[in-house]
């Protein structure tokens, strides 16, 4: 059901940042860098990292007792300034109260008040101790005494990129909030809100960024704890309904019953030269199960890294063609597509053609001929498969390779060139128990959660960059051996351009030490350079590929056997688990080293710590999911999980069964989100973002 457009009541909340008043185009843009996004809504979802409690009054007596970097809020008399002689000293001001002296020191006065002496004054900053001086350097606050009813008794702190301040964002804040209308009516339902004590959706936003009304309330926890909870509802919600109503759009669809009679599955095993393991067989049978059914088939196969997918991927396509239709293989990236291309042209029984962006001419109009008169009966490749002159006979399975890969257009494409086509997407990266019964529960999810035979596991040990020098040792031993290495770059946050630098460094630095025999690969380089360097390291012609996180997933090179990440700590657990995974293809022991920095934390390196004691993805992805939790899923690139802003980690599971009950009653009750709540409810999508439903399926 397509929703209608957004109401006027939330239109301003859907413009630009540039709508707001005051603000510029600088500002919008770097407010739009910490928001992740560029409308007004964006920004009122970043939430404050933290509120600094600035309403207890200590004498200075009492500061000295505080440990350094303390808040110390103080209410003190100006004796004298310092003034510097040149502009690059500080200024520093004498302040005293009955119980002792205080040193503030301005290195630039900024937009800070600079009381005259015998001023009574309102300071707040960190605290600090020199020698037998009791000090606030850069003070957050200082305000003239009788001023005292406009100092941030409870101050928001929001996160900051460089030449952002947070009166910017304040101001831009307070801006925001007032577009939200007083009378903006309630989606959530009302049981719940009473059970809960929850305030309105506005309130709750004001109560996070503007929390001086919190001022006289004591302790202000169970406000902004009530006032998170609701914003993680109307997340979860809004979620849970999008996902409700794909679910009724895929429900909807005619299917028809693929049945085949195990001929060319039975060939395909025979070449194989090995028994699939007890999962496969298990999955196997799953999927065969899904396709006779007269329903179409919305099946996830879950399968950790090296778990035998593609054999499974294989037995499912065959099966459709028994069936007297066609099949077709999507894969990320045209070295995985031609990976999966070699492993069916040794294997596969049937005829099938590649297609990619690098197939052109002649080459292409044959191939395009053999699917469109099913001479062709499976067709493997990149996205090119779901372009507009691609036409199948009959495509009657669709299976999509690292799902999270695609965009939901280019999914729903391939799922629609078929009458009725049965979709199989397929992921490495195990998804978290937590999402998977709410997320996916209404779809068939297969687990592939063991390796074939002879499989060896990965040691993998986790080290101090301080020993850099001790591993290129055994790096320089590995080389001579004839080993093949990868080294992953770390993963600078929201820079590819300083990831690609870091790997560029990091290139140089070994090919110096070793020689040309150091590949390169990062997100920066255009396709044809970086195929290059993964083609030149897959045939050998290069010992060592440093790279970024474009190996993660689809890099098959059975004779790398040792993977080395530098500063390890800055990755997630999951995706750690994906680069691993890179090694360990073939009957040789393997290696993964996980480097991290020297002042990693206690807990950083506990993380790494887990990689290093297991190799079981989907424990992993559980623990993951518990440590890092919603606050980078929404689109994770690594996880393509279903994200929350907004959402605590920890109790995500109890709020994703709400409101998936209260989302699956309202959609049986009113499909098309008729009436006052469904009005609401339309408004809810908008806000958050998943006006579209099946933005989060898997194949639309």
């Amino acid at each position: 059901m397509p929703l209608a457009p957004p109401s006027l009541r939330i239109t301003p909340l859907l413009d630009p940042l540039t709508s707001l008043p005051g603000l510029t185009a600088r500002h919008a843009t770097l407010l739009s860098k910490i928001s992740g996004g560029k409308r007004v809504i964006d920004l009122l979802f970043t939430l404050p990292e933290k509120l600094i409690d600035r309403r207890k009054i200590m004498t200075l007596a009492e500061g000295r007792a505080l440990p350094t970097g303390d808040v110390l809020t103080s209410h003190v008399r100006v004796l004298g300034i310092r003034r510097p002689a040149r502009p690059s000293q500080p200024t520093i001001l004498t302040a005293h109260d009955e119980t002792g002296m205080l040193e503030i020191t301005f290195f630039q006065k900024g937009r800070l008040f600079l009381p005259p002496e015998g001023t009574e004054i309102l300071v707040s900053g960190k605290v600090g101790h020199y020698h037998d001086r009791l000090t606030l350097s850069r003070p957050d606050h200082i305000i003239a005494w009788e001023k005292r009813d406009n100092f941030p008794w409870l101050e928001p702190v929001w996160p900051l990129t460089a030449g952002l301040f947070p009166s910017t964002v304040r101001r831009a804040m307070k801006a925001a909030l007032a577009l939200i209308p007083d009378d903006l009516p309630e989606w959530l339902d009302a049981p719940l809100l009473q059970k809960h004590r929850w305030p309105s959706f506005k309130t709750a936003l004001e109560t996070l960024h503007l929390p001086e009304s919190l001022s006289q309330q004591g302790d202000p926890t169970p406000f902004l704890e009530r006032a998170r909870a609701r914003l993680a509802a109307d997340e979860v919600l809004a979620d849970q309904l999008c996902l409700g109503m794909a679910r009724q759009q895929a429900q909807a669809r005619e299917g028809r019953a693929l049945i085949g009679d195990g001929t060319l599955r039975q060939q395909l095993l025979e070449r194989f030269g090995h028994r699939p393991t007890a999962a496969q067989s298990r999955v196997m049978d799953e999927i065969a199960a899904d396709m006779r059914q007269p329903t179409p088939m919305m099946r996830l196969l879950q399968g950790d890294v090296g778990a035998g997918k593609t054999l499974v991927a294989m037995m499912a396509m065959l099966h459709a063609v028994e069936a007297g239709t066609q099949a077709a293989f999507m894969a990320p990236t045209e070295i995985l597509a031609q990976q999966h291309a070699s492993t069916f042209e040794a294997l596969c029984p049937v005829p099938f053609v590649f297609l990619s962006g690098s197939i052109k001419g002649r080459a292409r109009r044959i191939a395009l001929a053999k699917l469109a008169d099913g001479h062709a009966k499976i067709a493997i490749g990149t996205h090119a498969l779901f372009q507009d002159g691609v036409i199948f006979a009959d495509l009657g399975l669709a299976v999509i390779d690292e799902q999270h890969r695609f965009g939901v257009e280019q999914r729903m494409k391939l799922a629609t060139k078929g009458p009725a086509t049965d979709v199989l997407v397929m992921t490495a990266t195990p998804i978290p128990r937590t999402l998977q019964l709410t997320e996916w529960g209404e779809m068939g999810v297969s687990r592939l959660d063991s390796k074939p035979a002879g499989r060896q596991p990965i040691h993998t040990t986790v080290h101090n960059m301080g020993l850099l020098d001790d591993i290129l040792a055994g790096i320089k031993r590995a080389l001579e051996q004839g080993k093949q290495i990868f080294w992953v770059c770390p993963l600078i946050e929201e820079s590819e351009s300083q990831s690609a630098a870091a790997a560029e460094e990091r290139w140089a630095a070994l090919t110096k030490r070793f020689g040309p025999i150091i590949g390169l690969a990062h997100g920066k380089q255009d396709i044809e350079t970086r195929q290059k360097a993964l083609t030149a390291f897959e045939q050998g012609k290069t010992r060592l590929l440093v790279a970024t996180t474009v190996i993660e997933v689809g890099v098959d090179i059975p004779n790398a056997t040792i993977m080395v990440i530098e500063q390890a700590e800055r990755f997630g657990l999951a995706q750690l688990h994906q680069l691993r995974g890179r090694v360990g293809r073939g009957a040789q022991q393997s290696y993964c080293l996980l480097l991290h920095s020297e002042e990693s934390s206690f807990t950083a390196k506990k993380r790494l710590s887990l990689l290093r004691d297991t190799e079981d993805g989907f424990l992993i992805a559980d623990e993951d999911f518990r440590i890092r939790g919603g606050g980078d899923l929404a689109g994770n690139r690594q996880s393509g999980l279903p994200g929350f802003r907004l959402a605590d980690p920890t109790r995500l599971a109890l709020l994703l069964t709400a409101m998936r009950h209260d989302s699956q009653r309202e959609l049986t009750r009113n499909p098309t989100l008729q009436g006052p709540r469904g009005a609401a409810l339309q408004d809810l999508l908008h806000l958050f973002d998943r006006a579209m439903p099946g933005r989060l399926l898997a194949a639309g």
